[in-house]
Order: C-alpha cells, then sequence, then structure tokens
C-alpha cells in the first residue's frame, strides 16, 4: 500500500520557512495512516461540495474567476475574453522569404527577445514522411525516396511593438513529427521527435537514420541549422523538454502510457552536445501515478523524489522507459507539456487521473542538497472543464495556460487556466475542428502566442493581462 509507506510531506503541515525542513531532519518517513488520510480526505471533498464542486467539476474554479465569459468569434476561429483580441501572424501555404510554404501542423513553440527590436517565434512542425504541404526542404537530417523529411521547425520574426512579421523562412528539416521542446536560458528551441522509429519500420521504408532525438535550433537562426542529434539526451517517444536556468538540468516527457519523466545532467551546463546522463523519475512508495485504479497520487501532497541513472540510452530497441521501471522509475500517463515556473517545473499528463482527463504535476527541485519534492497540482474530475491537457506555458503571473488536445467524438478544445491556487477558468475556445499547441508569452509578457494545429495558424492574443478576477 503506497500510502502506508511512501514519503510524502504535507503541503499544509508545514510552517513558513520549513519547506525541505522535514525532510532534511533525518530522512525518517513521515507516514500517514491510511484511516487518517481517509479522514482528511473525507473532509476536503465534504467541503468541497459545500463549496457547489461536484464529482463533475471537483477542481472547477468559482464563475467570477477568470477574464469573464467567452464572446463568441463572428470569424469562427477563437473565442475570448471581452476585451482580448487575436491576430492571425501566419498561415498554412503562406510563402516564406526562403520561397517555401507555411508547412501544416504546427505544434509546440517557444518566443525569444531578439535583436533590433524583434521578436523570434520557433515554431514545430508534426509532419510524418508521407505527409506533403508542398514544403520542400533543401537539406536536413534524413531523407526518404530522394525527398528531405518534411518534418522539422520554422522561424517567423516579429516587430516587437506592431507584431507585424519581418521574415519567415524554415530553420530545421528532415526530421519526424516534431511534437513539442522547449527553450532554454542560452536562446535556443529543443524540438523533440516524437517517433522512435528506425529504417525498414513504422515509417521507415527509405529512411537512412534512426529518429526520436532531440535536436536544438538556435532563435539567432537565419536560416536552415546543422541537424546534430542530441544523442545522450536519448532516444525515445520525445514530447517537451524544460530547463531548470539555475542548475541547467532539463526535464524531459514521453508521450505513453507507461513513461517515466526524465532527467538530463549535462556534463557541462548550457553546452547539451558535451553529452551527459539520463535519469529516470522514482517516486519513494509510489510506482504508478496514473491514480487510474489506485489513488497513489494525493492532490497537494510532496512526495520525495529521487533519480536513477539509464544505461543505453541511444536504445535501438526502443526500451527505455522498460529499463526506467526495472529501475523503480515512476509510472506516468503520457507525459506532455512541461514548463519552468519561478523554482518549479510543471508537467501535464494527458491520461492522467481517475477520469482518464489529465493532470498536472508539480516538480520542486532541492535547492539545498536535499531531496527533490513531486506532487500533483492539478487532477481533473470531469472532461467537461479539463480535457487532455498538452503543450503548456507559465504565465507572467504564475498561471497554467494549458492547450487541450482531445479528440473525441465532439472535438472541442479550450485554452483552460489554472491560477495558482490550482483553480480553473477558460482562457480560449478554439472553433475548429483541431487542437490548440505551442502556446507561449512574449518576454514582456504582453502577448499570448499559440497554434491552430491543422490547418496552421499563429495567432497573437492580446488584452487586458492585469485586470484578472480572483
Amino acid at each position: 500500500n503506497p500510502l502506508s509507506k511512501g514519503r510524502f510531506v504535507s503541503s499544509s503541515a508545514q510552517k513558513p520557512g520549513q519547506k525541505n525542513q522535514a525532510i532534511k531532519r533525518t530522512g525518517e518517513n513521515r507516514v500517514i495512516s491510511r484511516r487518517r488520510f481517509i479522514g482528511q480526505t473525507g473532509a476536503a471533498f465534504a467541503a468541497l461540495a459545500m463549496l457547489g464542486c461536484t464529482d463533475r467539476g471537483l477542481t472547477q474554479a468559482p464563475r467570477a474567476v477568470g477574464y469573464g465569459p467567452l464572446v463568441e468569434d463572428p470569424n469562427g476561429l477563437l473565442d475570448l475574453p471581452e476585451g482580448f483580441n487575436y491576430r492571425v501572424l501566419s498561415q498554412l501555404g503562406d510563402l516564406m522569404n526562403d520561397g517555401t510554404p507555411v508547412p501544416d501542423k504546427a505544434d509546440g513553440m517557444g518566443c525569444f527577445q531578439g535583436e533590433n527590436g524583434e521578436l523570434i517565434l520557433v515554431r514545430n512542425h508534426e509532419l510524418r514522411p508521407d505527409d506533403d504541404d508542398g514544403s520542400q526542404i533543401a537539406e536536413g537530417f534524413d531523407t526518404r525516396n530522394g525527398r528531405v523529411l518534411p518534418g522539422g521547425t520554422s522561424h517567423i520574426v516579429l516587430d516587437s511593438q506592431s507584431l507585424a512579421v519581418k521574415r519567415q523562412f524554415r530553420s530545421l528539416g528532415g526530421t519526424i513529427r516534431n511534437c513539442a521542446g522547449g527553450t532554454t536560458p542560452w536562446n535556443t528551441w529543443l524540438t523533440c521527435e516524437e517517433a522512435p522509429v528506425s529504417p525498414g519500420g513504422r515509417y521507415g521504408d527509405g529512411l537512412s537514420r534512426s529518429h526520436g532525438w532531440i535536436f536544438e535550433v538556435p532563435a539567432s537562426a537565419a536560416g536552415l541549422t546543422n541537424p546534430a542529434p542530441l544523442r545522450a539526451m536519448g532516444r525515445f517517444n520525445h514530447e517537451a523538454a524544460c530547463v531548470d536556468p539555475s542548475s541547467g538540468l532539463v526535464y524531459l516527457t514521453e508521450d505513453r502510457d507507461d513513461g517515466p519523466l526524465y532527467r538530463f545532467v549535462p556534463a557541462q551546463p548550457g553546452n547539451l552536445q558535451a553529452g551527459g546522463r539520463l535519469q529516470a523519475m522514482v517516486i519513494e512508495g509510489v510506482k504508478d501515478t496514473r491514480n487510474w485504479s489506485t489513488q497513489n497520487m494525493i492532490q497537494n501532497y510532496r512526495f520525495e523524489a529521487r533519480w536513477v541513472d539509464l544505461e543505453d540510452v541511444e536504445s535501438p530497441n526502443d526500451d527505455l522507459r522498460y529499463q526506467a521501471a526495472a529501475k523503480g522509475a515512476a509510472v506516468i500517463a503520457r507525459g506532455e507539456g512541461t514548463h519552468m515556473g519561478k523554482n518549479e517545473a510543471y508537467i501535464c499528463l494527458t491520461s492522467g487521473g481517475t477520469e482518464k482527463v489529465g493532470q498536472v504535476f508539480r516538480l520542486s527541485p532541492s535547492r539545498d542538497g536535499s531531496s527533490d519534492t513531486v506532487e500533483l497540482f492539478f487532477e481533473s474530475r470531469s472532461h467537461h472543464v479539463f480535457n487532455s491537457g498538452d503543450n503548456l506555458t507559465v504565465a507572467p503571473n504564475g498561471h497554467l495556460i494549458v492547450c487541450e488536445d482531445q479528440y473525441t467524438d465532439v472535438v472541442d478544445n479550450y485554452l483552460r487556466g489554472l491560477t495558482t491556487a490550482g483553480l480553473l477558468y477558460d482562457m480560449a475556445r478554439l472553433r475548429l475542428q483541431t487542437e490548440l499547441a505551442g502556446a507561449c508569452f512574449s518576454p514582456n509578457g504582453q502577448v499570448l502566442f499559440v497554434n491552430v494545429f491543422a490547418p496552421t495558424r499563429t495567432l497573437a492574443i492580446t488584452g487586458p493581462w492585469d485586470q484578472f478576477v480572483a
């Protein structure tokens, strides 16, 4: 029973300034009995019920929280709260400055401060080898039947004041299913292949190289960059990455129902090409965090986390997740978006939770040599309020902005906001039968950029960000 033997520290049980003290004292387990736990959670659920939070919307915020109700878009694209507006910056088929059209399937994206008053968006394209949207790439990592694979990234360079597009171009080619990724403090974009395939395997006819890597693309690129895979960061079904600026550690997710959370320890922080160690997260006393059949992860309790080294990380058999499990790593449910907050990393688990419609974890790296901690920050109890969160970003006010990625009988995807207290609100609703992806803020926090997956559209959202109602 993980509840009786897992090490965790109750957030509510600590006094200010004692964040890690209980763990640091002697390293002993702080055990809560099952009877006591049931009593405490029962009281908490009763309190939530009194507030009107039912089982169908357990963690939904009161209606007053947020920027107000969404106003239907007369153009049929994106509903936003009153006072907010969007602009289409780039869309499928637009001719870019390198002579190629804007590619389809825009996914993860990062925003950087450029020189001369410019903003730079680096945008993924989750294209398969057999996708043909007319975007012919001159060179890249791999080819198929003499054609450079269409997956990769593109750049959009904007005037930071007017948001006018100054230039667009392809910046990486020859890859497969560039899904999400993450920005680095040294102004590069880590683009992740969600495709651990080999020649002769899936998509593999005609390929000359294996895939499932991370590639690093400089924000300062002026055209196609050298496609050098970061092999030490592992070969698996990559989804997203985020870098802790204080340590240089990189946290990595894998979009599988039985994958772990990975951590890359660089040999030289800031120089990922120099190699390093790939690790997987072990949660003391918890082997399965998904809460599908047993409530192992308890909301707002911090469990101790440690990391185990993985071997043979280039993984020709695509079995890193099995090696991690054999070493005690915790299983998570489709790790997707991840982003660093002020002192913590947030991780979106697309199919986690008792209803299998999404969880968000908060990982707090140790700053004093004690254990890292991880907690279930949010779990959705209803697809009506939060369904299959994917890419996420941390807003300047500390809120999470989460892109939904659900394809059910009725495709209805939102941008959901999550306050620092874990309360939900609606930020936007997409009116097309596709997903939102790549949410990221401008460095000054005044513009939220987001992609419509297919057909590609990249939007800039502006509005009264300071008028949030708590």
